[in-house]
This record gives structure tokens, C-alpha cells and sequence, in this order.
């Protein structure tokens, strides 16, 4: 099972994140805000409120209730080619 377990702000939509299995990299979330057109992402466009989140259960969570599976979080990285392994 994928975990997050570490996580940090690098730019507006950029999360610089570790995963349990030593994965690490910059997962850029810009896409996913601005292409969703559910509710709950729309209040996140606002940089001020997308960088208000925190570790929650493993993942990645919000105060408006968003939250984003790691699976989903570890994909985005994986196919980027912007992971590595951390020793």
C-alpha cells in the first residue's frame, strides 16, 4: 500500500512529495485544479487556499474536504520522469 509521508509547498501547484516506498519528486497539481470541474476543486485555484493542506490518512488532504488518493498522487509522479529513489 502507497503512502505519503512527507510533503511540501515547492510553487503555486508544485508539491515536492515522499512516498513510503522511497519514491520522491514534484507532482505538479495545476492540471488537476484547473481541468476538474467539480465544486470542491474550484476553491483550490486560489493559491492561497490549494496550499493550506496537509497529511491526512497517508494522503493528501485539504480543508474544503478534498483529499487525493496516493495511488492517484504516486501515478502522477511515476509518469511524470520526475521521481526517484531516495536511498
Amino acid at each position: 500500500m502507497i503512502e505519503i509521508i512527507s510533503a511540501k509547498q515547492i510553487s503555486e501547484y508544485k508539491i515536492e512529495i515522499i512516498f513510503n516506498d522511497k519514491t520522491k519528486g514534484i507532482v505538479d497539481l495545476k492540471n488537476t485544479i484547473f481541468t476538474d470541474s467539480r465544486n470542491i476543486f474550484k476553491e483550490l485555484k486560489d493559491p492561497n487556499k490549494f496550499k493550506k493542506f496537509k497529511i491526512e490518512f497517508d494522503t493528501l488532504s485539504w480543508e474544503n474536504g478534498l483529499d487525493l488518493a496516493p495511488e492517484f498522487l504516486y501515478d502522477l509522479l511515476v509518469n511524470s520522469d520526475k521521481s526517484i529513489k531516495i536511498k
